[in-house]
């Protein structure tokens, strides 16, 4: 592949940097045509108008650290973390603007020097880059009470098919175009109904959002890259919380879960965090009674409370305590930040597990996203138990029971024949159960290639057509992201990362991308990894 004129950043299509930039978080392995490290905003530019003119095929990327597939594909990977990183904050309007390559670690650091901070806070905050966030509208443990990433933007500057740069506000004029508008408002009935009554969502185009806010922003966050490049953000920041505590409670049965999740919401937690008896089994009976658990408890619940007055934290504690009485076999409290962070010492034990895993049970994320409604989430964790053990496939669940939000992860034996069949057959299965559920199979994490398929399933062929007209408005040529959100007809569990049937790279590579996905390490440059040319 020939690079476009004159680009300042670096090009290449050799066989090492595509490999290096082959797989991402998450199950696949697809080698691109070719990398493209833009510079700066012209050279974005520049790629845009040489990809419309030649329909290549663009893929922006942050970290990598998106597990839905929508980082890796054929076309032309655009790694966005060479751009200028713009980070600044103003306290006196308690906003940052901040470029598509700052992390979320920098923005915090920079915010928390005047007592501030963004309050979503996704597992990946260390090396997610604040475009990946908008871009899969992300969220995190504290979205029972923050939300997600929604609803803390003010403004996006994106680059459009044409090259051009667009700035789109909350309150401002900006609209999609007039036929689309028509067309929404009047399918506003039929959107309305279809989209899943979860307390959040990042499956699909957000229509519901932009009918309720009519600001086109709404439509870029969690678009995953399919409508344009976002390139800077103006985020609204929020004080930090002068006091935090929690709880950690011990449940003998599944059952009780939803109701006891419905009364701590009464108190206005930070966080609801869930391990279930899938994840607790990962750490052992010695090292739960190390830590002061019953070995036979079936979930444990993580709560944490933020206020800015010390009588008040213990105060929210108390009646919490008081109002998981009737379930909880026992409730241990926290009343510092110091304490509270003890107390969820084990929530952080089972990730070094989950990735010294041998390379035979591998852990893979593949019905990892849903989120159903908070009344339903007992039955969520005991069905998808039920499916696989049916089939034979192990999981471990955990997640944001605050908001109804469970992430799983399958730990198949990669060497056993047909795993790659069970795999596809659990996808299907859990996939019904969260529709007959009311759910949404994503969350926080979006779409991507894995989850595109499922959608016509969960919203039906017209809102899909919707999708599409969205899609046609913004991005008539298809060059952005294709085959994320609206499907190719590719099937999901293919081109995995593991494997007989995984494409094969150089061993080297291979070894630096596990390595990368065994320690956390997205923020490293994968252009380092292919080596010069």
């Amino acid at each position: 592949m020939l690079p476009p004129p004159a680009l300042r950043g670096t090009f290449r299509a050799d066989a090492r940097a595509r490999a290096a930039y082959s797989e991402g978080a998450g199950i696949y392995r697809i080698l691109p045509r070719a990398v493209a490290r833009p510079a700066d905003q012209d050279d974005l530019r520049k790629l845009i108008e040489w990809a419309a003119a030649d329909r290549v095929a663009l893929i922006p990327r942050g970290a990598g650290s998106a597990m839905g597939g929508g980082n890796v594909g054929d076309g032309l990977i655009v790694d966005l973390t060479g751009m200028p990183r713009q980070l600044l904050v103003d306290p006196s309007s308690r906003t940052a603007v901040t470029s598509c390559s700052v992390t979320l670690q920098d923005l915090q650091a920079a915010a928390a020097v005047h007592g501030l901070r963004l309050p979503p806070d996704p597992s990946s905050w260390r090396w997610a880059t604040l475009g990946g966030m908008v871009s899969t509208n992300a969220a995190g443990a504290r979205s029972v009470r923050y939300g997600s990433v929604r609803r803390w933007i003010r403004a996006l500057s994106l680059l459009t098919r044409e090259g051009e740069l667009v700035r789109l506000r909350r309150g401002s004029s900006s609209k999609v175009d007039p036929d689309m508008e028509r067309t929404l408002q009047a399918a506003a009935p039929l959107i309305r109904s279809r989209f899943p009554e979860t307390p959040k969502n990042s499956s699909g185009y957000a229509l519901d959002e932009y009918l309720a806010s009519g600001d086109v922003i709404d439509l870029i966050i969690g678009a995953e890259g399919t409508l344009g490049i976002v390139t800077e953000i103006e985020w609204e920041l929020d004080d930090v919380p002068r006091c935090r505590g929690g709880m950690r409670v011990q449940l003998p049965s599944l059952r009780s879960l939803s109701e006891v999740v419905t009364t701590l919401r009464v108190y206005d937690p930070s966080a609801v965090e869930l391990l279930d008896r899938s994840f607790l089994d990962l750490l052992g009976e010695q090292t739960l009674t190390g830590a002061g658990l019953d070995a036979g408890i079936e979930a444990l619940l993580l709560v944490e409370f933020e206020r800015d007055d010390a009588e008040d934290l213990r105060s929210a504690v108390s009646q919490a305590v008081r109002g998981v009485h009737p379930w909880a076999l026992t409730v241990e409290t926290a009343y510092t930040s110091a304490e509270a962070e003890r107390l969820w010492n084990t929530r952080h034990a089972a990730s070094p597990i989950l990735a010294s895993l041998g390379e035979s049970r591998r852990s893979l994320q593949v019905i990892e996203d849903a989120c159903v409604p908070l009344g339903r989430v007992s039955e969520y964790i005991e069905a998808v138990r039920s499916l696989a053990g049916d089939i034979g496939v192990p999981v471990v669940m955990f997640g944001h029971a605050g908001d109804g939000h469970i992430h799983v992860n399958l730990l198949p034996d990669t060497q056993k024949p047909g795993w790659e069949t069970n795999l596809v057959t659990l996808l299907n299965e859990v996939t019904t159960t969260v529709i007959q559920l009311g759910g949404t199979p994503s969350g926080e994490h979006g779409d991507g290639r894995l989850r595109a398929g499922m959608l016509v399933n969960v919203y039906g062929a017209e809102i899909m057509e919707l999708f599409q007209k969205v899609k046609n408005s913004f991005d008539p040529l298809g060059i952005f992201n294709p085959g994320i959100i609206l499907p190719s007809g590719e099937p999901p569990i293919s081109r995995l990362k593991v494997g007989t049937g995984a494409t094969p790279i150089p061993s080297d590579i291979e070894k630096a991308l596990r390595e990368i996905e065994l320690r956390g390490a997205y923020e490293r440059n994968r252009l380092e990894i292919a080596g010069e040319q």
